[in-house]
């Protein structure tokens, strides 16, 4: 049985859940994901995996409260167990001696950063690690990324810890310094992801995103996770969830997502009309 071995809130309505999944943690790599469900009535959640280990036998996952899965899922305590996991599933992030590699993160989208940003470490390359959030109580991992990253930095829109905007604001800082890099990563969440590898691309950097807002099913046979990449149609889960940002349709791709999140509000609506008996 997948239980749940420890469960912590590292900022408002986010939760890491560290769950017993030996034969996913022995094979897992950096960028791939799971897909589990929370109980029977509950509905299939794709979440990247955090981070792991195959001689404990344990994975990690961290997820915001959006939904009604999601809702179902943080309900569940340490020594509870999920309905159903698999994994691990999707392409792993490229990973390979680059040189001086720059790892944007936004959000929750610190959660996949992190695993990349071990790894690219681990091959040898020299990492600037930004990561961004509203406030400094919504920040996660700052420690645990601080101490992989060669050069670590934090920007709140409120100023209230580390450069006062946002991430891609401290990417502009280093750039104007008159830093450079090889390669870059972004992740977090959609807007964000095309505003800051826009700003990367322009300076001449390869950039990679992580397209895992817009899975569904995890499978691609929904057919809900189709991206325009360079004028061909992908499927986030099985193709991705890493692409190249230079070919990305973002217009096609924002206009998907903002679908989805109709649909989400909707169903929010009629869980709580359930709850309360409206």
């Amino acid at each position: 049985m997948n239980d749940i071995l420890k469960k912590e809130t590292l900022a408002p309505g986010v939760i890491r859940m560290r769950i017993a999944a030996p034969r996913i943690a022995d094979r897992r790599q950096p960028g791939q994901f799971i897909i589990l469900r929370a109980a029977g009535n509950g509905e299939r959640i794709p979440l990247t995996i955090a981070d792991g280990s195959a001689p404990e036998g344990w994975i990690d996952i961290i997820f915001q409260v959006v939904g009604a899965g999601t809702r179902l899922l943080a309900e569940l305590r340490e020594g509870d167990s999920l309905q159903d996991l698999v994994g691990p599933l999707g392409r792993p992030a490229r990973i390979e001696r680059f040189g001086r590699c720059l790892c944007i993160g936004g959000g929750v989208g610190v959660a996949p950063i992190y695993p990349i940003v071990r790894a690219l470490k681990d091959a040898g390359n020299d990492v600037t690690t930004i990561i961004g959030a509203r406030t400094a109580d919504r920040l996660i991992l700052v420690r645990e990324l601080e101490a992989l990253s060669d050069d670590f930095h934090v920007a709140t829109e409120d100023g209230s810890l580390g450069r006062r905007g946002l991430a891609s604001d401290a990417f502009l800082d280093l750039t104007a310094a008159g830093r450079t890099f090889d390669y870059a990563v972004v992740i977090g969440p959609a807007a964000m992801m095309k505003a800051v590898s826009g700003l990367t691309l322009e300076r001449g950097i390869p950039t990679c995103v992580s397209l895992n807002p817009i899975m569904i099913d995890g499978t691609g046979l929904c057919g809900g996770c189709r991206i325009e990449i360079n004028g061909e149609t992908k499927f986030g889960c099985v193709d991705g969830p890493e692409f190249d940002a230079s070919g990305i349709d973002w217009d096609s791709f924002l206009r998907r997502l903002r679908s989805y999140r109709d649909f989400e509000r909707r169903t929010q609506g009629h869980e709580q009309c359930r709850l309360t008996g409206v």
